[in-house]
């Protein structure tokens, strides 16, 4: 007993590999990272999404409302904005990986994101400002001067470029502090996701229904006030944690990116090269062609691997490798971005379905259409702890799978559910605009109709459910199945799989637009959304998703995980 007890405490005073402090020097294990770094960086996290979904989550309600947009250009706005959000991470990987580090990244856009919040909170403040007034249906509203609107989307875009930096670097920063070569550490780490997930959602479920309502109901400087008190608070607890967490000393020679590219550069220079031969043979006859044609293929074989080359025109077998495991990733980052076209519902169509809706809770209190996103907070609240608990053991006595079931099954699994999840709220849509029929509301576009909005509660509830199987395995399997060094790039390729869906999403709205409304015929997205057809919207996005998922189940079959330790295909 007293031996274990000594291997134990070795074990935690022992020096952990390939990481140091911030002063450069070793780190002992029992006195950083693992979980006493994790929280730091998972709290502010949650101050992150507070802030981004403070923007996101009610962004359809200000530009139709304070800036008098239509519903179709505003959720075309909303779309393009969260999908330049979404890839931004593609840059701020990159300058992390290969410039700054992930550290430094952090604080640069964070420094960057709190700019954008307080200038955004300064662009609603400017038709108070100016005292610019208008009448509209009996009471009087601030309207928007073209200063306010330019200023209110470069403060938008500068919160874009802010969250592009921080939310790759973030949580691969938080993974960073489990060594996967401990078994302890690396049990952890799988758990990590899941915790930051809940924490997320559970921060922003909390704090997003009160600031909809502050917005919807008192002030939109305050609403967009708010998150910048957030966003600052964010930046000096990651300061905070800066004396526990561990840096990471593996560099190579050359950038990743460097080593990646000229692979594939060294590839399509071969292949080019082939078909050049073929070429020569084909169209010479004799032996001087074919010599030639030998020689020209002898030729291109030596530029790739030439005797006497430096060490940087030639490309080892292990950067080989790491270009073959990124190319592995493109179907599965193909066939999941009908997955982010539907969530890209969730912050518009589906809140705009609730704005017309009964709303009242209590005599002279409406909650706010864009809260009812929290119900997709409380199913993702309520459903993670039941994953990492019930469900991984479960499926672990089955399969005897360390995580229960694989990265690509858990994808597979909330791609599946949200089909259910536009299929309901196609079915909830259909049910409204037949009571707005019944009761004579078609014509009124400010009209209420008496259904409530908690019949919208199951099409949240259904997403939030399949997100903890989707996003969470997302996150994990593109940190896992990238190359050590490119795991903050392979996060972002998680988060432009919604930025991608954001615009494509945004393509689809614009041409749908265009075709349903010519020659004078009410569109499907009709200002009036008693006489919008969101209904088929909905069916066509269900169709586009079953479609997805075969795809997607016949790549993931013949997926083979790049790391020893998953020997299983997907």
């Amino acid at each position: 007993m007293a031996e274990t007890e000594d291997v134990l405490l070795e074990d935690e005073l022992a020096v952990v590999d390939g990481v140091v402090d911030y002063k450069g020097q070793p780190v002992i294990r029992s006195k950083s990272g693992y979980w006493r770094s994790a929280w730091y960086i998972i709290g502010v996290e949650v101050a992150e999404r507070v802030s981004y979904y403070g923007i996101q989550g009610n962004l359809i309600s200000y530009l139709t409302g304070p800036l008098n947009q239509s519903t179709a250009t505003a959720a075309e706005n909303v779309n393009i904005w969260a999908g330049t959000a979404s890839l931004l991470p593609l840059f701020g990987a990159f300058v992390a990986d290969s410039l700054l580090g992930r550290y430094h990244t952090i604080i640069l856009a964070s420094l960057i994101y709190i700019l954008g919040l307080g200038l955004l909170t300064l662009s609603a403040m400017l038709p108070s400002l100016t005292k610019s007034k208008c009448q509209v249906d009996s009471k009087f509203i601030f309207c928007s001067s073209q200063s306010q609107v330019v200023l209110f989307f470069i403060s938008l875009y500068l919160v874009a470029i802010g969250q592009g930096g921080h939310k790759p670097c973030v949580q691969a920063f938080g993974a960073d502090q489990f060594d996967e070569q401990h078994p302890k550490e690396l049990k952890a780490r799988s758990s990590f996701f899941n915790w930051w997930y809940f924490t997320m959602v559970a921060g922003c479920t909390v704090t997003l229904a009160v600031l909809n309502y502050i917005q919807d109901n008192y002030s939109w400087v305050l609403g967009f006030g708010i998150p910048c008190v957030v966003m600052i608070s964010a930046l000096l607890v990651f300061l905070l944690g800066t004396m526990t967490y561990r840096f990471n000393t593996q560099k190579q020679d050359k950038s990743p990116f460097r080593r990646i590219g000229r692979v594939f550069v060294a590839a399509v220079r071969s292949w080019r090269t082939e078909l050049s031969s073929t070429d020569i043979e084909e169209e010479c006859d004799g032996i001087l062609c074919r010599r030639s044609s030998e020689q020209f293929k002898f030729l291109n074989k030596a530029l790739l691997t030439p005797k006497g080359a430096k060490e940087d025109e030639t490309c080892s077998l292990s950067d080989v490798e790491e270009a073959k495991a990124i190319l592995r990733l493109v179907p599965i980052w193909a066939t999941t971005l009908v997955y982010g076209i539907v969530f890209a519902q969730v912050f518009t169509f589906f809140t705009k379905q609730g704005s017309s809706m009964e709303r009242t809770i209590f005599p002279g209190i409406d909650i706010p259409p864009a809260s009812l996103q929290s119900i997709n907070g409380v199913a993702i609240v309520l459903f993670s702890p039941i994953y990492d608990r019930v469900f991984v053991p479960a499926a672990r006595a089955i399969t005897g799978k360390p995580s229960g079931i694989t990265m690509l099954q858990r994808i597979g699994i909330g791609i599946f559910i949200s089909i259910f999840t536009v299929v309901s709220a196609a079915f909830i849509e259909i049910k409204r605009l037949k009571t707005a029929q019944e009761y004579g509301l078609v014509d009124d576009p400010n009209a209420t109709v008496p259904m409530s909005i908690w019949w919208l509660i199951p099409q949240y509830f259904l997403f939030g459910f399949s997100e903890v199987f989707t996003m969470v395995g997302l996150q994990e399997f593109f940190y896992d199945q990238v190359p050590n060094e490119l795991r903050s790039m392979g996060l972002a390729l998680y988060l432009s799989i919604v930025g991608v869906g954001s615009f494509l999403s945004g393509f689809l709205i614009s041409m749908i637009e265009n075709i349903t409304g010519k020659d004078g015929h009410e569109s499907w997205f009709c200002d009036n959304i008693n006489k919008a057809r969101l209904d088929y919207f909905y069916w066509l996005l269900a169709g586009f998703s079953m479609v997805s998922f075969t795809f997607f189940i016949y790549f993931a079959k013949s997926y083979v995980y790049n790391h020893k330790s998953v020997t299983t295909q997907g």
